[in-house]
């Protein structure tokens, strides 16, 4: 196993290109240093070794430091999307968690689900709906990337409450990726996250509002199809209840697409989602 290590003095990080070697005499491993790279703020991907240039750990790392330009951001965040979206057609969990693994590790969660997962699931769909992609390969897709987000999900259920926050989808929309990644957010910084997905009758999503009384809700709507169906449900709740209700997702990004009493979220990030539904008004 090869990955970067750091060393910082006084001030500055250094890198060192490791690998990790079994000792079979003493029954454990010990690392073997197989280059010294120089200061993380003037490497490159050429100071790599090109055996090494494509490893999954170091693609993750380098993409995560400041000082590498945005074209070579892009080029290393362009071979992890296709390493991601090969892992998901052939329904390889483990490679899939490996790759998230490694890239969280350096860069958080969220730059994972808004940089690496939600583009390659956003390319899987705009495929399958060009018909350049079965639709049982993106089933399987879906299933591990739903998957992989349960999973990260599960390690913040005993955190303490924040805020309690609905998320529900429009009848017919049976997409709920987009929703389990905004859950898993709110849920890793403390909220108390209901979430109603993939599909719920309007009257029972009402229903279960007014038993638990949340601070906010938002709407997730993936297809364009689900617009309209999405905007009864937000009347019918907001003729229900004084809540502030927020709409977002795939299908409403474009400026055309308007909600009475709702506030669509377009083109922002995980953290800022978080703080507009949050904050007091």
């Amino acid at each position: 196993m090869v990955y970067l290590r750091t060393k910082t003095v006084k001030g500055e990080k250094y890198l060192y290109l490791v690998k990790s070697i079994w000792d079979s005499k003493k029954n454990t491993s010990k690392q073997e240093t197989i280059k010294y790279l120089g200061k993380a703020s003037e490497i490159t991907k050429d100071d790599i070794p090109p055996d090494y240039r494509n490893d999954k750990k170091i693609i993750a790392y380098l993409s995560s430091i400041d000082t590498f330009s945005i074209e070579e951001k892009e080029e290393l965040l362009t071979k992890l999307k296709t390493q991601l979206y090969r892992h998901l057609i052939r329904g390889d969990f483990d490679s899939t968690k490996q790759l998230y693994d490694t890239y969280s590790l350096a860069s958080g969660i969220p730059s994972f689900f808004e940089k690496i997962l939600t583009p390659v699931m956003y390319q899987i769909g705009d495929m399958w709906a060009k018909n350049r992609l079965g639709i049982a390969d993106e089933h399987v897709a879906s299933n591990i990337a739903n998957t992989l987000v349960k999973m990260i999900n599960s390690k913040y259920t005993d955190m303490p409450t924040k805020k309690k926050i609905v998320i529900c989808v429009p009848e017919g929309e049976e997409h709920n990726l987009g929703a389990n990644i905004l859950e898993t957010h709110l849920s890793s910084i403390g909220h108390h996250v209901y979430n109603l997905t993939p599909t719920e009758p309007h009257d029972s999503i009402v229903n279960f509002i007014g038993s638990t009384k949340p601070d906010s809700i938002i709407v997730s709507i993936t297809l364009e199809d689900n617009i309209k169906p999405g905007q009864r449900l937000v009347k019918k709740i907001r003729d229900r209840f004084d809540v502030p209700v927020y709409v977002g997702g795939q299908a409403i990004k474009d400026d055309q697409v308007r909600f009475e009493n709702a506030q669509i979220i377009r083109d922002t990030s995980l953290k800022n989602i978080a703080k507009i539904i949050t904050t007091k008004k």
